[in-house]
C-alpha cells in the first residue's frame, strides 16, 4: 500500500557562537551585515520551515554552544521553536561537539515539539500527520567522537520511510549499513552529497553561511520532498548572505590582458554574476611564474588597496581579504648569470636555498633601526624553521622587483 508524501527540512551547523573569519579588518561599511550573517542565515531556515508548511524540522548538531552564543542566540532558537510548536510543527535535534545536551541550562526547557535525542542511544519516534504515520525518524546525538557511529543506529525493521539523523564523518559503506532511506548528516560546513549511503540520499547539508575560505561556494540548507512511492527529492536552498570564493590566477592569465588590474576587474565581475546580489569574501592567489612566463605586478600592499577600494564598497560588496603572490622558484638563467647587482642578488639567494634557508640571519637588519625594542628585534630576526624558505621565496621576489625596476608583464624565457 502506498505511503503518503511529505516534506522536511534538513539543516545542521548554525554555530551562532562563530562570527566570520579570514578578515584582517571588518571594513566599516560591511561589519554590521557581517556580525548579524550567521544569525539571519539561520533565520532564513526557520522562516522557510514556518512558511513551507513542512511536516517537520531536522537539525543534525552544532547549533550553537550555549555559553559562546549567549541568550541573544539561545532566544533566538527558542522563539522559532515556539512558533513551530503554535503549527505543531515537530523539530527533531541531533546536538554535534558544540551544541552538546550538557551545555544547554536545565532551567531553560525546551518546548514539547522539540526532540532533543540522547546521546546514550539511537531513538526512534513516528512522525504523524491525521493520525497516520507518515515516516519515522531515527537520531542520536554525538557521543563526543567525530566519527558517526552507524552501528548504534540499529533498530527493529519497518515498511515506513526512515530518516536517520546523526552527526560525525561517515562514508558510504558505512551509512549504507544502517539501510535507512535518508540520512540527514551535520558537522560538514561545506555541503556534501554521498552517492551509495542510503536508499534515496544522504547529504551534509552544510552550514547555512560560510565562515572562512575553506568554506567557500554556496552555503544555506535542504528541503526534501518524498511522494507516496518513497521518490525522495532533495534540493538545496541557499540562505548566505556573504559568499566566500578562492580565485587563483598564474602568469600566463596576467600575461594575456597585460595589466593584474584587468584580471582582476575581470573575474569579479564573474564572480559578481555567478553569485547574485550577495556580498562576497575574495581571496587571490596569484603565481607570477608559469613556465616560460614571468611576470611583474608591482607593489603587493598598494595593489589590495585598490582592489578594494575600486570593488570593496559597492553593494554588493566584493570584498577581498588577502591578496597572496606566489614567488617563482626559480628565475631567467640569464639573470643570474648577469654580471650585475640584479645577478649578484639572485646567486646568493640560491645559495640560501640549496640550504634550506638554515643560514638565514635577519638580525644586522634589525640593528639598522636603533629605535626597534630589543623583543620587537627579536621577533623579526627568528624566522621558524617550518617558514624560512617562504620568507626567502618573497624576499627573493621583492628584490627582483626592486632591482629591475618593478617593469610591468615582463615576459622573459629562461
Amino acid at each position: 500500500m502506498p505511503g503518503e508524501s511529505f516534506r522536511f527540512i534538513h539543516a545542521s551547523d548554525f554555530h551562532l557562537e562563530s562570527p566570520l573569519s579570514d578578515l584582517d579588518s571588518l571594513p566599516p561599511h560591511l561589519r554590521e551585515a557581517m556580525a548579524v550573517a550567521p544569525r539571519r542565515a539561520a533565520q532564513a531556515v526557520f522562516e522557510a520551515a514556518l512558511a513551507d508548511n513542512i511536516d517537520f524540522l531536522v537539525l543534525a548538531g552544532d547549533l550553537l554552544n550555549p555559553q559562546a552564543a549567549g541568550p541573544h542566540g539561545m532566544s533566538m532558537l527558542l522563539d522559532y521553536f515556539e512558533q513551530l510548536h503554535s503549527k505543531k510543527t515537530p523539530v527533531f535535534w541531533s546536538a554535534g561537539l558544540a551544541d552538546d545536551p550538557k551545555k544547554w541550562p536545565e532551567s531553560v526547557p525546551l518546548p514539547p515539539n522539540v526532540t532533543l535525542f540522547p546521546k546514550n542511544q539511537a531513538t526512534t519516534f513516528p512522525v504523524q500527520r491525521g493520525g497516520r504515520t507518515i515516516c519515522t525518524v531515527v537520531g542520536r546525538s554525538s557521543d563526543g567522537q567525530q566519527v558517526l557511529h552507524v552501528p548504534s543506529y540499529r533498530v527493529d525493521p519497518t515498511d515506513d520511510y526512515t530518516v536517520a539523523v546523526g552527526y560525525g564523518t561517515a562514508d558510504a559503506d558505512a551509512l549504507a549499513e544502517g539501510r535507512f532511506d535518508y540520512w540527514a548528516l551535520g558537522g560538514e560546513h561545506n555541503r556534501q552529497e554521498i552517492d551509495g549511503g542510503a536508499n534515496a540520499a544522504a547529504v551534509y547539508c552544510g552550514s547555512p553561511q560560510g565562515r572562512s575560505l575553506s568554506e567557500c561556494g554556496a552555503h544555506g540548507y535542504s528541503t526534501v520532498d518524498v511522494d507516496g512511492d518513497g521518490t525522495t527529492r532533495v534540493h538545496a536552498i541557499e540562505s548566505d548572505g556573504f559568499r566566500y570564493c578562492n580565485v587563483q590566477l598564474d602568469a600566463a592569465e596576467i600575461a594575456a590582458l597585460g595589466d593584474i588590474r584587468n584580471l582582476l576587474g575581470e573575474r569579479i565581475a564573474r564572480l559578481q554574476h555567478e553569485n547574485g546580489s550577495r556580498h562576497l569574501l575574495i581571496g587571490w592567489d596569484i603565481s607570477v611564474a608559469d613556465g616560460e612566463t614571468l611576470v611583474s605586478i608591482g607593489d603587493v600592499e598598494e595593489l589590495l588597496q585598490w582592489v578594494r577600494r575600486e570593488y570593496g564598497h559597492g553593494n554588493p560588496s566584493a570584498w577581498t581579504t588577502h591578496l597572496t603572490i606566489c614567488p617563482p622558484r626559480k628565475y631567467p638563467a640569464s639573470w643570474t648569470e648577469e654580471d650585475t647587482i640584479l645577478g649578484d642578488f639572485l646567486r646568493a639567494a640560491a645559495k640560501h636555498r640549496k640550504l634550506d634557508g638554515r643560514d638565514l640571519n635577519l638580525m644586522p637588519m634589525t640593528e639598522e633601526h636603533p629605535g626597534l625594542a630589543s623583543t620587537t628585534s627579536t621577533l623579526l630576526a627568528e624566522v621558524a624553521a617550518s617558514e624560512r624558505m617562504e620568507v626567502l621565496d618573497q624576499a627573493t621576489l621583492l628584490g627582483v622587483e626592486l632591482l629591475r625596476g618593478g617593469k610591468p608583464n615582463l615576459v622573459q624565457k629562461s
